[in-house]
């Protein structure tokens, strides 16, 4: 889990660093007409200069991810951030709970079903109870479900099919509030500090009495990196969502299958018996 989120924060640190650099790039303007005459040895020192320069950054850059991680961490204020972040820690933490427990929930519906005919061409209904209660799963739940009511009327069996298979699609929902808690959270708290951002802007403005960039910079930055990595948690936490709504779309269905084939093996098995 840690690594995920190291993931997902760098992604958010590269968007930035990506687009504090195109405004910086923007920002210089080098036509000839403005340059004054350069020597040779001004040439060079302009040449070392750089080299010096560019070999810092690269050992800056070298010092280790968590280092620029944590830098622009408290560069967004450590306050809105921890809370995006706690907010991405709890949204994948229950993600991946549901995500492992239904991932366990998945069986072979088709071979358990035809586990379960085979037993009661047999006769053998016990059997079948024991191989549906030694199953996990919900499907395996229906179909115990179905099998302890088989000598209520079919009717009835479906019915009970039915208000179970709402139990079980509640059981596979479980935490699922929480998780588009998470995801509307985020965005919200990226947004709050862009709010505040601005408003530690104007008040530093307001107290200059001027409009100098350096002094709208720090509000500006605070904004725009609160406002990403809120984004990016949304995000990263609706696609495990969407996952796990898949998942249980999946298992809805197959518990829908299973109900239909074990009321067809249970009227076949009745109309044996009573024949």
């Amino acid at each position: 889990m840690k690594k995920i989120i190291i993931f997902l924060l760098l992604t958010g640190l590269v968007v930035v660093t990506s687009s504090a650099q195109s405004l910086k790039n923007d920002s210089i303007d080098l036509s000839e007409a403005d340059m004054a005459p350069i020597s040779a040895d001004s040439a060079m020192a302009a040449l070392e200069a750089e080299f010096t320069e560019t070999k810092s950054a690269a050992t800056e850059q070298g010092g280790g991810l968590h280092k620029q991680l944590k830098r622009k961490f408290m560069e967004g204020s450590a306050s809105f951030m921890s809370l995006v972040a706690m907010a991405l820690v709890l949204g994948l933490a229950f993600c991946i709970e549901r995500i492992i427990y239904l991932t366990l929930s998945e069986v072979n519906t088709r071979k358990l079903m035809r586990d379960v005919d085979d037993r009661l061409s047999k006769g053998d209904v016990e059997g079948a109870k024991d191989l549906c209660r030694d199953t996990r799963g919900p499907v395996a739940s229906i179909c115990y479900q179905g099998l302890l009511h088989m000598k209520e009327p079919l009717d009835q069996i479906d019915r009970q099919l039915t208000n179970y298979g709402e139990v079980q699609i509640s059981k596979m929902e479980k935490g699922c509030t929480w998780i588009r808690l998470f995801i509307a959270i985020a965005p919200s708290l990226g947004f709050l500090g862009t709010v505040i951002g601005m408003v530690m802007a104007f008040d530093r403005i307001q107290t200059a009495g001027d409009i100098n960039p350096t002094i709208v910079a720090e509000g500006m930055k605070v904004a725009l990196i609160t406002t990403i990595f809120g984004i990016i948690v949304a995000v990263v936490l609706q696609f495990f969502y969407n996952y796990i709504l898949a998942k249980i779309e999946r298992l809805t269905a197959h518990m829908e299958e299973c109900a239909i084939m074990l009321m067809d093996t249970i009227s076949q098995y009745k109309m044996k018996n009573n024949g």
